[in-house]
């Protein structure tokens, strides 16, 4: 028994010179890595600036809005039907706007349910579309190759565009303003100056956040949580873009606010293809319809109430020939 426990006694010794003998690990120093969302960068050359001169919210007068199922022979509306889907260009990074339920995982949202009634008023389901996530830089792109046959993503009417695209009546209007931390003190455009202003590639916000002087730094990134993202990090102060985009921004992180007057108005339309008139004639056609039945204000309750407060008048019309 004795020479039992001399031999554990020993073979514990051995270990522990072992241990003993073993050196330290080497420190290692490793600098920490500033991580920034994909595609995201300085803007180092300012957008250009759209015509003066552009009626821009004025559409084609609405064509017959015939009943679901019977689109006239040879019209793109037909050709759509024929297929048996509506192909839509849409968001899933704007909450309330175009957003990927996180539960679900489908696509929700106001834009979403507009397509979804445009696709009513053509097969009398509102089922019958396959969205289509696009970038705000692919809209005109996708419409123009054929890709989509609509684009419904907060798509604010411009001149430049509209020589590029068609688009419908105006749906809902926004206005560009500011997300900053409370208390940071970032409430007016002139309160831009020298910050770090984040918005996303492709927009209108662009154009009017480079037109300031003095300026801000202004980086692009992909889509508005990108830039949600940047500023949570600290890489940039402020976002600035429409206040219903902003609203969704603030949604998600209640320790943000919206603030400053108005840096410009953005018009939402429907894009569609130029060579497509008699669709965009359906589009106001529908749209009128959503108008005056009483949908674009259950689509506003539904989506858009809690966060941009009471309910508004759905925006007039402007009709030319």
């Amino acid at each position: 028994m004795r020479m039992r426990i001399m031999l554990v006694l020993a073979a514990f010794a051995v270990a522990a010179a072992g241990c003993a003998s073993t050196p330290p690990p080497a420190s290692v120093t490793a600098s920490p890595v500033e991580v920034w969302p994909s595609g995201a960068e300085t803007v180092t050359a300012s957008p250009t600036s759209e015509p003066a001169q552009c009626d821009r919210e004025a559409s084609l007068r609405p064509g017959p809005l015939p009943p679901p199922g019977e689109m006239p022979a040879g019209s793109t509306m037909a050709a759509i039907a024929e297929r048996g889907r509506l192909v839509v260009g849409v968001d899933q990074n704007t909450y309330p706007f175009g957003y990927r339920n996180p539960t679900s995982g489908e696509l929700q949202g106001f834009d979403i349910d507009v397509a979804r009634e445009i696709a009513r008023r053509i097969f009398g389901d509102p089922d019958r579309i396959d969205p289509l996530v696009i970038d705000a830089s692919q809209r005109e792109s996708a419409l123009q190759s054929g890709e989509v046959d609509l684009v419904v993503r907060t798509y604010s009417i411009t001149c430049d565009r509209k020589q590029l695209v068609d688009f419908s009546t105006v749906y809902f209007v926004a206005n560009q303003k500011i997300l900053a931390r409370k208390g940071s003190g970032i409430d007016s455009a002139a309160a831009l100056a020298g910050k770090r202003v984040c918005a996303v590639s492709g927009t209108t916000s662009l154009l009017v956040l480079s037109a300031l002087q003095p300026g801000p730094t202004l980086f692009d990134a992909a889509t508005w949580t990108d830039c949600l993202v940047m500023l949570q990090q600290g890489q940039v102060d402020a976002i600035s873009t429409d206040d219903s985009v902003l609203a969704g921004l603030k949604h998600q992180d209640p320790s943000l606010d919206i603030a400053g007057a108005s840096m410009g108005i953005e018009p939402y339309g429907i894009g569609v293809k130029k060579e497509n008139e008699d669709l965009v004639r359906f589009v106001n056609a529908a749209l009128e319809q959503m108008r005056s039945d009483g949908t674009w204000q259950r689509l506003y309750e539904k989506w858009l109430q809690k966060d941009l407060g009471p309910l508004p008048d759905p925006p007039p019309a402007r009709y030319q020939d």
